[in-house]
């Protein structure tokens, strides 16, 4: 394989110094999750590959398409027992065309550190769909306590805050999440109802689940346990159910 890189040989030219920076912290980034034969590689993600076809055909087999980039992916389910070596090379200004770096592309460079740094035991559309879920956690209580400080009752800003990150939810995940299939136009509007629904669903399993778990344990144990089984329960469903119902995609 080859790489570029700034120094040892290598040179970077017509990037700006924080998309270098910014490379770096993520090659950095990628060497850790990667089996550490392969610390000393430079640029993990990139370059020109030449593979010995008879002894990476098993490693190719299991590469997840849908990755971040095919040379992390594969070194990533190589366990460490590739022999590989860099040529550097003199990365130049670009000349025509326009980069592909977007905020899709960062962000399935963070699902492939996650799936990397898990052992893989999680599929990469499930570990994306439980971020998505995150930020919108962030955005219910966001907008929960900025209705609270403006008067609304507790029933109401919950209400509204629970609606509001659904919907956030669904449409981050059409864009990243479920973007091979995209909803538009009128089935962006049919999936959201049936995004809603699961979502209902989910929070009805989510306090019954959690509900039962609390009511046979033990005295003295703690609550976290009951919530945290809900949540996981809910979690599930939503992910498995919307993925099937509405973007029509096996889990």
């Amino acid at each position: 394989m080859s790489a570029a890189v700034s120094g040892g040989g290598g040179r970077i030219e017509g990037l700006s110094a924080k998309r270098q920076s910014g490379s770096e912290r993520a090659n950095r980034l990628a060497r850790r999750s990667l089996p550490p034969t392969y610390g000393r590689l430079n640029d993990p993600m990139s370059g020109f590959m030449v593979l010995r076809l008879a002894s990476t055909c098993a490693a190719i087999r299991r590469v997840n398409l849908a990755g971040f980039k095919f040379l992390y992916e594969l070194l990533s389910v190589s366990e460490g027992k590739f022999k590989v070596e860099e040529v550097l090379l003199n990365f130049r200004s670009r000349r025509t065309g326009n980069s592909k770096l977007d905020q899709a592309v960062v962000w399935d460079w963070l699902v492939s550190l996650l799936h990397t740094f898990t052992g893989r035991i999680m599929p990469r559309r499930a570990i994306s769909f439980g971020l998505v879920g995150l930020v919108g956690m962030g955005i219910h209580a966001g907008i929960f306590f900025v209705l609270r400080i403006a008067g609304w009752s507790f029933l109401s800003s919950q209400i509204v805050a629970v609606i509001v990150a659904a919907i956030s939810n669904y449409l981050v995940n059409n864009i990243l999440t479920f973007r091979a299939r995209r909803l538009r136009g009128t089935a962006l509007l049919i999936g959201l109802i049936k995004f809603l629904v699961v979502c209902s669903l989910g929070l009805v399993a989510n306090i019954g689940v959690s509900t039962a778990v609390y009511t046979n344990m033990r005295e003295g144990s703690l609550g976290i346990v009951a919530v945290f089984a809900g949540i996981v329960v809910d979690f599930i469903w939503k992910y498995a159910a919307s993925s099937r119902l509405v973007w029509n995609v096996p889990y």
